[in-house]
């Protein structure tokens, strides 16, 4: 997401934070002391870093660790190319926060942390299997979900266009503080919106492009159908009935979207929701945020809620960071120690807050903090976004694919590929035609 500047309150101050830190086992003892270093996603919300600055320093105090933080901005893919560099040299960071698909490609080099996921999870509940599928190879670990950085890129809608163009009350299908009513929100009321918002010059903003907040959309539409382009197995399943029907409705519905849209890039939606321009979109809490700044009346008019349900279910595209050791980092039991303070609730709320409710946590007990119902305006507008009733499920484009597959088809943006190739008039059995080589390739790559 593009790096935006607000203005907000500050959030939980550093004494209350220090009683968070977990005396775990991992340091105590003749190894008590050392150093370490950690590289952190630079937020892009002011004064989020400050949060986990405060929980990090908190526990290098207690613990008598000389702590060195550094955060790593994602814009020109600053971590990305950081990640690559340590790897390649075997020396940097301790920790390193990774997003998404990064821990398995680097799987051979990290530490496991079996030992303290079996701690978080007994004490914070079962993680979603969206991290289980990114965040372990076979029985291992590979590193612990970060409640920093992890988002849900579901429905952003605004309520007043959505009543009066659609006849749909989203705040009726999702009510703050209570579970979802959103049977009737599916596949068929999702299109008869999205072409009657067009008809109104509001359409919805939702990008054909290729990067990520694009492909997310489309692997979530394309999981509802049940379509993969490759199983869990390996096995190619781009020629299948699921597919047809996933490709079919996905072009039905771009007719409705801007016409410009296979040109969107990540900053698009988030433009055209601050400009009034749409009715919905498809991210996190960010643009909403920024239209709080910039356009408050269109702030006041927005609501966060889930997916519509197709075939084969209701799926919400998440991407989840990892904070992961590497296995030649020289401080394992001090970066195992930290790595569960920055875990305790009392911490993951601090970050939430201080994010104004854009990071989630991948832990079942923690989707229910406070800041989610009493974030606005509207009161109550982000209470749905982090899935609190589990009425969605969260995925990425692309599983269940291996992970080193799916990763390809994300990064080549194959879904997105196909629905405009398809939407240009190219036969269907052409664009899957094209598809199977294409992912064939990745296959044999």
């Amino acid at each position: 997401m593009p790096k935006h500047h607000l203005t907000r309150r500050r959030f939980i101050a550093a004494s209350a934070l220090a009683s968070t830190a977990l005396s775990a086992p991992f340091v105590r003892g003749a190894h008590a002391a050392g150093k370490l270093s950690i590289g952190l996603w630079d937020h892009w919300v002011p004064g989020a870093n400050k949060a986990s600055t405060d929980v990090a320093q908190a526990w290098a105090a207690k613990e008598r660790v000389e702590l060195t933080i550094d955060y790593i901005p994602s814009q020109g893919n600053k971590n990305l190319l950081t990640i690559a560099a340590e790897a390649q040299a075997k020396s940097g960071h301790d920790i390193l926060a990774m997003p998404t698909w990064w821990p398995h490609a680097q799987a051979d080099l990290l530490e496991p942390c079996n030992d303290i996921m079996t701690q978080l999870i007994a004490q914070n509940g079962a993680v979603n299997g969206t991290v289980q599928y990114l965040g372990r190879v076979g029985d291992k670990w590979l590193g612990v979900p970060a409640t920093i950085g992890s988002q849900i890129k579901g429905p952003c809608s605004r309520i007043d266009l959505m009543k009066q163009h659609a006849g749909i009350d989203v705040q009726a299908l999702y009510p703050a503080g209570g579970p979802p009513n959103a049977d009737a929100w599916n596949m068929d009321a999702y299109l008869k919106a999205a072409e009657a918002c067009h008809k109104a010059n509001l359409a919805f903003g939702v990008g054909l492009g290729e990067t990520t907040d694009s492909v997310d959309t489309a692997g979530a539409f394309f999981q509802s159908f049940g379509a993969a382009l490759v199983d869990a197995k390996g096995e190619l399943t781009v020629k299948s009935d699921a597919v047809r029907q996933a490709l079919d409705y996905c072009v039905k519905v771009a007719r409705f979207y801007p016409a410009d849209a296979p040109a969107w890039d990540d900053g698009s939606n988030n433009r055209w929701l601050v400009s009034g321009r749409g009715a919905l979109i498809m991210n996190p809490p960010s643009a909403w945020a920024v239209a709080k700044r910039d356009a408050p009346q269109i702030a006041a008019q927005c609501w966060t809620h889930g997916m519509p349900v197709g075939p084969r279910g209701r799926y919400a595209p998440f991407l989840p960071y990892f904070w992961n050791i590497w296995s030649f980092s020289q401080n394992k039991p001090a970066a195992k120690s930290l790595l569960v303070a920055l875990s305790q609730p009392a911490a993951v709320a601090s970050f939430v807050a201080a994010s104004a409710g854009y990071d989630i946590p991948s832990f079942e007990k923690l989707t229910t903090l406070p800041t989610w119902a009493e974030e606005g305006p509207p009161k109550g507008t982000l209470y749905h976004y982090p899935n609190p009733h589990n009425h969605q499920t969260l995925s990425i484009a692309a599983a269940p694919a291996p992970p080193k597959i799916a990763q390809q088809i994300y990064t080549q943006a194959t879904l997105t590929k196909m629905i405009v190739r398809h939407l240009r008039g190219e036969p269907m059995e052409r664009t899957l035609s094209w598809a199977e080589s294409e992912v064939e390739g990745f296959l044999r790559g």
